[in-house]
C-alpha cells in the first residue's frame, strides 16, 4: 500500500511522526513489504513547531497514486486549505483513495467537502470550531476516531495512534495490529471516548492496581456466561464501587469492556483457526451464533465468515 502524509510549515514533529512511525513498522516488522509511506508538501520550506528543517520532501504529484493519504494536524489558526490541497484531497477522493485526518487534519478534510453530511471527529478543543465552520458535518466531539472505510477522522493527540493502528487492523488483521502495537508499547485497542481526557493506552491486566487479578481472571472465562456482578464478586467489591472504579482504570464500563474482548478473542480465533462460526462464537461466550454474526457485524461492518475469508490467509509472525 502507498501512503503520502502531508506536512506543512510549523507541524509539530509528534504529529507527524505517528503515521510515518506507524505506517512504516508494517514494512519493517515483515507484516507486509509492499507499505511504503512517503512525506509531501505543498509548500516549498516547512519547518516544524520544534524549529526543525525537514528537506527532501516530495511534492503533490506525490499523492497522484497513493492509496492512503493522511492529513496528521493542521494549522493553528484553522485556516481553509490552499487550492492544492483542496484539489489533492479531491482528487483522492475521486479516484476511491482512502483519506485519513487525524487530530485538525479533519479541517482540510472537511474544507474540501469530503465531510459533508457525515459525522466526524477532531480534537475535543477544535470540536466546536469544526461545527460553526462546516455546518454540513456532523461532529462527534467524544469518538476517539470514526471511520467510514474511505474517509477516517480521529480526536488529538494519542488519538492518532489508536486510529493508524484501526488502519493497520483494517488492512491487515487484528493479529499484525496486536503486534505492531506491542512493538510500539501501546495498547491494540482503547476504549472509551476522548471526553475523558485520557493522555495514556488501556491499561493491561498486571497495570490497574487490585483489578488486574480481575480483568485477568475475565479473560480466561470469556466462554462462559460473564456478569459484571461476577467480576465484582471476585474482585471482592460492590458492583457500584467495582463499576466506577472499573471505569475510571480502563475508559469503559465493564459490560462494554467484556463486549470488546468477546469480538477480540473472535477475531483472533477466526485468524487463527479453522473452528466453524457457531464454535467460535460459543467460545467467545456469545448466547447464540445469530447474536455473535449481528455483533461482529455491528463492530465491524462484515461477516464473521468475510473476516475469516479475507484475514485467515495471511501469514502470521
Amino acid at each position: 500500500m502507498r501512503i503520502a502524509v502531508h506536512a506543512f510549515d510549523g507541524i509539530s514533529l509528534f504529529h507527524l511522526s505517528v503515521p510515518t512511525t506507524v505506517f512504516a513498522e508494517v514494512a519493517r516488522l515483515g507484516l507486509d513489504s509492499s507499505w511504503r509511506t512517503t512525506v509531501w508538501s505543498s509548500e516549498a520550506r516547512v519547518t516544524t513547531a520544534e524549529g526543525v528543517s525537514l528537506g527532501d520532501l516530495a511534492g503533490p504529484d506525490a499523492t497522484t497514486d497513493a492509496d492512503l493519504l493522511v492529513f496528521p494536524s493542521w494549522h493553528a489558526d484553522l485556516r481553509p486549505a490552499d487550492d492544492t490541497v483542496a484539489t489533492v484531497i479531491r482528487e483522492a477522493a475521486w479516484r476511491s483513495a482512502r483519506l485519513v485526518g487525524l487530530c485538525l487534519g479533519a479541517f482540510p478534510l472537511a474544507g474540501a467537502g469530503v465531510l459533508d453530511g457525515r459525522s466526524s471527529v477532531t480534537h475535543w478543543g477544535a470540536a466546536e470550531d469544526l461545527a460553526a465552520r462546516y455546518p454540513d458535518v456532523d461532529v462527534d466531539a467524544d469518538a476517539i476516531y470514526v471511520d467510514h472505510g474511505d474517509v477516517l477522522t480521529s480526536a488529538g493527540t494519542a488519538s492518532a495512534i489508536d486510529a493508524c493502528l484501526h488502519v493497520v487492523r483494517r488492512e491487515l488483521g487484528s493479529e499484525a495490529a496486536t503486534t505492531l502495537a506491542r512493538h510500539l508499547v501501546v495498547a491494540p485497542h482503547r476504549e472509551g471516548g476522548q471526553a475523558q481526557y485520557i493522555a495514556r493506552p488501556m491499561p493491561e491486566p498486571d497495570g490497574v492496581g487490585q483489578l488486574g487479578d480481575t480483568i485477568a481472571w475475565t479473560i480466561e472465562h470469556l466462554d462462559q456466561r460473564m456478569t459484571v456482578e461476577a467480576m465484582a464478586d471476585h474482585a471482592r467489591m460492590s458492583t457500584r464501587n467495582f463499576t466506577r472504579r472499573f471505569t475510571e482504570a480502563t475508559g469503559a464500563s465493564p459490560a462494554r469492556w467484556l463486549s470488546g474482548r468477546r469480538l477480540d478473542e473472535s477475531r483472533r480465533l477466526l485468524e487463527r483457526t479453522d473452528l466453524p462460526v457457531a464454535s467460535v462464537a460459543r467460545r467467545c461466550g456469545f448466547g447464540s451464533v445469530v447474536t455473535f454474526r449481528q455483533r461482529f457485524t455491528d463492530a465491524y461492518g462484515t461477516t464473521p465468515t468475510s473476516y475469516r475469508r479475507r484475514f485467515a490467509a495471511l501469514p502470521h509472525h
